[in-house]
């Protein structure tokens, strides 16, 4: 099976971003369905799809909805668009080519949990999509789909955007409830998970875009359509994004379970000629890194990933040949994780700092020979001590770079220069 066009069917169709485009191919139709249903029906359906969330974690999304407490308090939705996960672009698409699919999957998933005010927390540097679904929710509103009494339901639900400020810490659902609440971007401890007390201390659902988009179709053909693609533990299609050294890059959508080496040989169109493959990251830069062998019979679910010891996460693939020095890759990374770190935990505050500057150091040449069981032994230090998963997202690569390459790292530091790349490294660095 190669890929499936089963969301983004109809992407290539400039017309699909528009209300009028969008309904001539059967938009807002599950809409009606749905809001004919009992809201527990859908979160049965969602349940029974085996939907996890295409966010990241990987968390099944009926079982997330069943969370929510029967208090009587008003509850909150919020579509997590605030992709910035370096390596991830697929939401980008999914917002730039059918904004309207992602607002009626939000106002399915809406009535389906009771919430009558739904946010998308958009990132800061989607200027571009922000202004597409900034007219694509006008539209909506025009045409009475959002707001009071939807269709003659009864059901009334109001949707709005909100621009982050370009904090990758956002895109963690407490920190962006922190910040959607005008508060500095911080994460929360858990618990109270966001289901109970979330948004403004209510309970609240936080769902990425990709995972609310697919509530249409999980609408349209029911739980057991769903499954149609996919594993028995990882259902459906995934829309992954590509980067890195391949001929084809981009966002390609394919059933979950598809084998890694097909979609960079067939989808992306192979390696770059000449060029052998080294390593790939699969699941974003936060996800450890694996090299060839682990590639070869490596299958896009969740379950093989957890296996080869590194994670799906939001299915950003970085392809890596034999041209890549991994020092290099490292100190890209670092310097990410060191920038965004919000300070809240000192693992993580000083930790990101810590690693950064001792891969730095190596790429300048001042490597020393203790340097790479200090990187182990500070990664280390750095798991699972922290209130979010930033400490951690830092700390993986880390130790899988330095583990699974260890000879390049040493190399630097011996010879004072890349492996792979000779010299010409440094006139790169010194930017």
């Amino acid at each position: 099976m190669a890929e499936v066009k089963y969301l983004s069917e109809h992407y290539d169709k400039k017309e699909y971003r528009t209300l009028e485009g969008y309904k001539k191919h059967g938009g807002y139709e599950m809409l009606a369905k749905a809001l004919k249903m009992q809201p527990q029906q859908i979160i049965d359906e969602v349940k029974a799809s085996g939907l996890r969330g295409r966010g990241g974690a990987g968390f099944p999304t009926g079982a997330k909805w069943g969370f929510l407490p029967n208090n009587g308090e008003p509850r909150y939705l919020l579509c997590n668009a605030d992709e910035s996960e370096p390596g991830t672009f697929k939401d980008r698409v999914m917002m730039e080519k059918a904004p309207h699919q992602l607002i009626e999957g939000m106002l399915i998933s809406a009535f389906a949990v009771k919430s009558h005010k739904a946010y998308i927390y958009i990132r800061g540097e989607y200027m571009g999509p922000a202004a597409i679904l900034e007219e694509a929710i006008r539209e909506a509103k025009a045409a009475g789909l959002i707001g009071k009494n939807i269709m003659g339901s009864g059901f009334d639900c109001d949707l709005d955007l909100y621009l982050g400020a370009g904090a990758y810490i956002c895109g963690e659902e407490t920190g962006l409830i922190s910040s959607l609440e005008g508060y500095k971007g911080q994460p929360k401890l858990k618990p109270p998970f966001p289901a109970v007390q979330g948004y403004l201390r209510k309970p609240t659902i936080v769902n990425n875009v990709e995972t609310l988009a697919a509530v249409v179709n999980i609408v349209r053909d029911g739980g057991a359509g769903y499954r149609k693609y996919g594993t028995e533990k990882s259902a459906g299609t995934k829309l992954f994004s590509i980067s890195g050294n391949v001929n084809k890059p981009g966002t390609y959508e394919v059933p979950l379970g598809y084998k890694l080496m097909d979609l960079i040989n067939n989808e992306c169109g192979g390696l770059k000629p000449g060029r052998k493959l080294k390593a790939f990251v699969p699941g974003g830069s936060s996800a450890p890194v694996l090299n060839a062998a682990e590639c070869q019979n490596a299958t896009l679910d969740y379950e093989c990933m957890t296996q080869l010891g590194s994670m799906l996460g939001s299915g950003a693939i970085i392809v890596i040949d034999d041209s890549n020095c991994m020092v290099d890759t490292l100190s890209t990374i670092t310097h990410f994780y060191h920038h965004e770190s919000c300070g809240q935990c000192t693992p993580c505050r000083e930790g990101t700092g810590w690693i950064e500057k001792i891969v730095h150091g190596i790429i300048h040449g001042h490597g020393k020979p203790g340097d790479v069981d200090l990187l182990l032994k500070i990664s280390d230090n750095m798991k699972g001590r922290t209130i979010c998963a930033l400490s951690d997202a830092a700390a993986l690569p880390v130790l899988s770079f330095v583990t699974k390459f260890r000879d390049e790292f040493e190399y630097f530091i011996q010879e004072k220069r890349s492996k792979v790349k000779g010299t010409q490294i440094y006139a790169q660095m010194h930017h």
